[in-house]
């Protein structure tokens, strides 16, 4: 920041990355609280990461729209007003015991994280100097992070510390299972509408905040329709990069519990505590990619990563014991940069196609929908949860093809001034 006008605002932006990384965090727990107190396969249980990232898919392009007619800040405050909402029916969804309400819940909160991320992530890309905007935005994305070490801790505590065994349970009456299955789904009101009162807050002094606008350079047009857009070849592996690298994030952090318990052996509990340290070393990733970014160029060390990511999933395959827990947490530490050095590698240079670009990048999110459940069905067939990951290794894969190469910035030869061309 080099006017003191951009810190405040600054600041409020970066609590946007906490909250929704905080909400997305605490799915992993719903997870596996969900499937056994509903008795769901593991690809029943990924509907919760269905849910959610459909949500991005349906609603990045009205957000866009939003943000292109009223501004960032009403966009903001719309979000969080709904990602509030949300939240708050977590309550009712406990009260009926019903996993439909539950996944409900989950679409609406996801429909306020869109508006969200589609206005967060180019607001924070652009609020001061263009050159250093992947080093502010991955700085950003660091609270993200920070919200990934808190949330299962959290959330492990308050959620499945009331859950009953498999054991338990059949041995109860039917009316006594009931109870307890209610006294499992309680669980989550607390947390969520805690979460809920603090979104009206922060929405509140979004409303009393003046923001500051993004000016866009001269010499490109406003974008007319979101097919102007996608002429822009970075954009659209940009778009193609996010969608794989989404898939591999939520299939790492969403499906870790049950992942951890059948590799290593570990408790559902003890699993918990694990994923705070694959949520630290996430953060502490961000911080150290940001620092080395000074350095070295952002696409190739998002490239580097991603190729380092590969191997790790190799392992992760075929690895015994706690060493392939030790190698997921090796696979967060290198994700860690890529969905903002994704981000502002894919919109860089968009101007006047910024809204635009950025909600077909929010769009792809939906990756996160439909790859854990290839990883899902994978582990189903095959009865074993580590062949899942060969969905995340295709997907880092990808990943480095964007970071070495298909971040590149062609400009057409129709797009070029009359004078450039003579």
């Amino acid at each position: 920041m080099t006017k003191n006008k951009s810190l405040f605002p600054f600041i409020l932006i970066t609590s946007l990355f906490f909250l929704w990384g905080f909400a997305h965090n605490l799915d992993p727990i719903l997870i596996p609280h969900l499937k056994k107190s509903f008795t769901l396969t593991t690809v029943q249980a990924t509907l919760v990461d269905s849910a959610v990232f459909i949500a991005y898919f349906l609603m990045a392009l009205p957000a866009g729209f939003i943000m292109k007619k009223y501004g960032y800040k009403t966009g903001i405050i719309t979000g969080l007003l709904i990602f509030a909402f949300g939240s708050y029916l977590f309550i009712p969804a406990a009260n009926m015991q019903q996993y439909t309400f539950f996944l409900i819940a989950l679409f609406i909160i996801a429909c306020g994280l869109t508006i969200l991320e589609t206005a967060a992530n180019p607001y924070a890309s652009s609020l001061g100097d263009p050159a250093t905007s992947t080093q502010r935005l991955n700085f950003a994305q660091s609270f993200n992070g920070l919200a990934t070490t808190l949330a299962p801790i959290i959330g492990g505590r308050i959620i499945l510390t009331k859950g009953y065994t498999p054991a338990q349970l059949s041995v109860m009456t039917e009316e006594g299972r009931k109870l307890a299955l209610a006294a499992e789904a309680s669980s989550v009101k607390m947390p969520y509408f805690i979460l809920g009162s603090v979104l009206v807050i922060i929405a509140i002094l979004f409303a009393f905040t003046r923001l500051p606008k993004i000016q866009h350079h001269e010499g490109h047009k406003a974008s007319k329709n979101i097919f102007h857009a996608l002429k822009h070849r970075h954009l659209a592996w940009g778009v193609a990069a996010q969608f794989f690298y989404v898939g591999a994030q939520v299939c790492v952090f969403s499906l870790f519990i049950l992942y951890a318990t059948k590799s290593a052996g570990l408790t559902e509990v003890e699993t918990t505590y694990y994923l705070a340290v694959c949520g630290f070393a996430f953060l502490i990733g961000r911080f150290i990619g940001t620092f080395l970014m000074r350095y070295y160029s952002s696409a190739g060390l998002l490239g580097a990563y991603a190729g380092i990511n590969t191997l790790l999933c190799i392992i992760a395959i075929f690895g015994h014991g706690i060493s392939t827990v030790y190698t997921v947490i090796g696979i967060c530490f290198f994700m860690s940069i890529m969905f903002p050095t994704i981000f502002a590698l894919g919109i860089k240079e968009l101007k006047g196609d910024t809204e635009f670009g950025s909600s077909l990048i929010i769009m792809s999110i939906v990756g996160g929908a439909i790859l854990p459940r290839a990883f899902g069905y994978i582990s189903d067939v095959t009865g074993n949860i580590q062949y899942g990951y060969v969905v995340p290794l295709i997907c880092f894969a990808v990943v480095a093809v964007f970071g070495f190469k298909g971040h590149q910035v062609k400009v057409k030869p129709e797009s070029l001034p009359v004078s450039a061309i003579l």
